[in-house]
């Protein structure tokens, strides 16, 4: 190339490799794919004042509970409580781990438990006297020995979760299944959003966590509990003063004796000084009312001049019996 001569546009695209980078850029087109929103995480921290409260109280009892059998666990704190996709989560949990399934009757679908398997390699380390420090626990299953231990862990957490929510809301759980396969433990599918409660355990300096993980529409029943600022603690004075109200109300009482079918003819030929027999003896059961409402069933009686009714047992109607 002569001085002052320019490079023609060959020469600069075989310098840049400009043929290269057109066809790279052919390549990255073919590849270009639509973007899906809904494969990014969302993790959404706070929203959940009661659930937050609720945990807060669990991870105090749960403390004392596990330190009665395992006194070397140090601590017992809360870390977060946030939503996140199931999947998303799942991926983050180490294998071996221990995923126990388990219900929170009468609140629908299945939530899950996970215990961290560095937690119970540590535990079960401290227990033989052997350092809380964290080592590499993948390729083996657990033993016998760690699945006893796991279970009593798992008991105590959840009974103390079950107390601790009927504090606010009536519950019973049941354990349905204790897995070390995360995919039989899938109580949701993978694109839900969950709703995850983590909390760290130390033991002698080593913290692991274990997790609470309840599908997103799980609470929609008590959403008004869980994420509200509710406390569930009522104040002494005001459920004295709402005693008091209640135990001034006014009731109507009634006692039913008996019942009759009269023809329309027959009514309208009564008349004042018109005598009606019930053919109701002492011995026939009588309904006592209140507001209409059948609350008692009573024999008749009669104390020195006045009429009276025995309660003998209380009407259950039909559909308590069905509950």
């Amino acid at each position: 190339m002569a001085d002052g001569d320019f490079l023609s546009q060959e020469e600069i695209d075989a310098l840049l490799g400009g043929d290269d980078e057109v066809e790279e850029r052919e390549e990255d087109v073919e590849e270009i794919r639509p973007f899906d929103f809904t494969e990014l995480e969302s993790i959404k921290k706070g929203g959940l004042p009661g659930l937050d409260l609720i945990y807060e109280r669990w991870v105090k009892v749960f403390r004392e509970e596990i330190r009665k059998v395992l006194p070397k666990i140090n601590m017992v704190n809360k870390e977060a409580i946030y939503i996140s996709r199931f999947n998303n989560f799942m991926y983050k949990i180490p294998m071996p781990s221990s995923y126990t399934t388990f219900t929170m009757k009468p609140l629908k679908e299945t939530a899950l438990l996970v215990v961290d398997s560095r937690l119970v390699f540590t535990i079960i380390s401290v227990m033989f006297g052997g350092p809380a420090k964290p080592f590499k626990v993948e390729g083996r299953e657990f033993t016998k020995l760690e699945t006893y231990v796991i279970k009593d862990f798992i008991d105590i957490a959840l009974k103390t979760l079950e107390e601790t929510f009927s504090t606010v809301y009536e519950i019973t759980i049941e354990k349905k299944s204790t897995e070390l396969n995360p995919a039989l433990a899938r109580i949701t599918s993978g694109n839900e959003k969950v709703i995850i409660c983590e909390s760290l355990i130390d033991i002698d300096g080593f913290e692991a966590p274990i997790y609470f993980c309840f599908p997103n529409g799980m609470f929609l029943p008590i959403k008004d509990v869980i994420y509200s600022d509710f406390s569930g603690e009522v104040d002494p004075q005001w459920e004295e003063r709402l005693q008091e109200l209640l135990m001034e109300t006014p009731v109507r009482v009634s006692l039913e004796l008996t019942r009759k079918r009269f023809f329309m003819r027959q009514i309208l030929a009564w008349d004042v000084g018109s005598e009606i027999l019930l053919d109701v003896s002492r011995e026939d059961p009588a309904t006592l009312k209140v507001e209409d409402e059948p609350k008692f069933n009573c024999r008749l009686g009669k104390v020195k001049d006045r009429y009276a009714a025995l309660l003998k047992e209380e009407v259950v109607r039909e559909e308590e019996e069905g509950e």
